[in-house]
């Protein structure tokens, strides 16, 4: 599987998340088991666009911004929900 599907599929399933979690509503913090486990898989897909080799015509470089800014944001909702 190239880094393009597995960036794509942790960034949609990130969003679904993170979209999902705005129209339940419950009380109090939660363990939060899907919203960690594609905070995993986005460390998992960062981890691989950084030791892939970087002559991808500055997509790889891009990639890996986007998911960062996807684990930033799966941070933010976790930190968000807890609060509550």
């Amino acid at each position: 599987m190239n880094f393009w599907k597995i960036s794509t599929i942790g960034l949609a399933t990130a969003l679904t998340l993170l979209v999902g979690r705005g129209m339940v509503s419950t009380a109090g913090a939660e363990p939060q088991p899907h919203m960690k486990s594609a905070l995993n898989s986005l460390e998992g897909a960062l981890g691989q666009l950084e030791k892939a080799t970087a002559d991808k015509g500055g997509h790889r470089v891009k990639a890996i911004d986007h998911v960062k800014q996807a684990i930033a944001e799966v941070k933010a909702g976790i930190a968000f929900d807890n609060k509550r």
